[in-house]
């Protein structure tokens, strides 16, 4: 063998070195899933329809008004002041560009095809007795059991470094806005579709949820980012408020305040910190800057940090969440 051919087998190594099986796992089961959903609705001629009601109720005009009234208070009330414009303001709203154009229609097939998954090979999960509930006690009943899954998937981020590598980036921000929902790589959002359409599955098969309260539910998991010190008062123990969840974006206190919606969970698990409403807003993001971030002086352009945040789970192996 020729000494070059020894140089490119050695470049060849070094780079699948490079790489992170568990993430590249991760998304070839996101793949598996998108495939299992996009097939069976392109035989039922339903594509089209599914992904536009998916759109209509994860980008209702509902969401779009509450993040603008937030931004709006966010001036007016800030945690913590800042420009308009900071960077972390604009490194969020390219987040929201590629939320709306590639998560959406993402989030909507993965809930298919794990629907279709799970009916398909467990069945045996739907009780069919629910049928005969009332929707006023069957619908809540679901809401609140798939908040209890998406807090299991949260908890699961948190503690999984293969799933960690992925939720890091939402934690990296350092500058906490209403925008930073929309904060998150992809495929984070892949363990959370499949925990929390089980509940769904088992309790509602042949009776959807109305589209608008999913998208209450996810306008309150959206607020919840905002650059306020609300705590919401008395809800504020049921309901996760914007001060209740900056505490757990702080460095030191991950491990606390897991809650999605409901603060029950973590009162349950005995992770719940409530703020008290005089408390000062303390800093967020990660220690040691883990995760390339747009307040590291030597960040690059926007468009292209964004690559590199986006494929840094892929790349050099870093320790799991706390």
């Amino acid at each position: 063998m020729s000494a070059a051919q020894i140089q490119v087998r050695a470049r060849a190594t070094a780079w699948w070195q490079r790489l992170c099986p568990s993430s590249l796992i991760l998304a070839g089961i996101t793949v598996l899933v998108l495939w299992v959903a996009v097939a069976g609705l392109l035989r039922q001629g339903r594509l089209g329809t599914v992904l536009g009601a998916g759109r209509a109720e994860l980008a209702a005009p509902l969401l779009v008004v509450l993040v603008v009234v937030t931004g709006v208070c966010e001036r007016i009330w800030p945690a913590e002041r800042r420009p308009a414009l900071a960077r972390g303001h604009v490194q969020d709203a390219c987040y929201l560009a590629l939320h709306a154009i590639v998560v959406i229609p993402l989030m909507t097939l993965l809930s298919v095809g794990a629907a279709s998954l799970i009916g398909g090979h467990a069945g045996w999960i739907e009780l069919r007795s629910t049928g005969h509930w009332p929707g006023w006690l069957l619908v809540p009943l679901t809401i609140v059991a798939m908040d209890a899954a998406n807090w299991l998937a949260h908890y699961a981020d948190h503690r999984l470094g293969a799933l960690w590598r992925f939720h890091a980036l939402h934690h990296s921000q350092e500058e906490l806005s209403v925008l930073t929902s929309f904060r998150a790589h992809p495929l984070m959002h892949t363990t959370g579709f499949l925990l929390a359409t089980v509940p769904v599955v088992a309790l509602m098969p042949a009776r959807p949820i109305a589209p608008v309260l999913m998208t209450i539910y996810v306008c309150i998991g959206t607020l919840q980012h905002a650059n306020l010190r609300w705590t919401f008062g008395p809800a504020g123990r049921v309901l996760v408020s914007p001060a209740y969840h900056r505490l757990h974006h702080a460095p030191d206190i991950q491990h606390a305040n897991l809650g999605v919606v409901l603060t029950i969970w973590d009162v349950l698990a005995g992770r719940a910190r409530f703020p008290a409403r005089g408390d000062a807003a303390g800093r967020t993001g990660l220690d040691g800057r883990p995760v390339p971030v747009e307040q590291d002086e030597a960040a690059g352009p926007v468009l292209l940090l964004l690559a590199e945040q986006l494929i840094e789970p892929f790349q050099a192996a870093r320790a799991g969440g706390s």
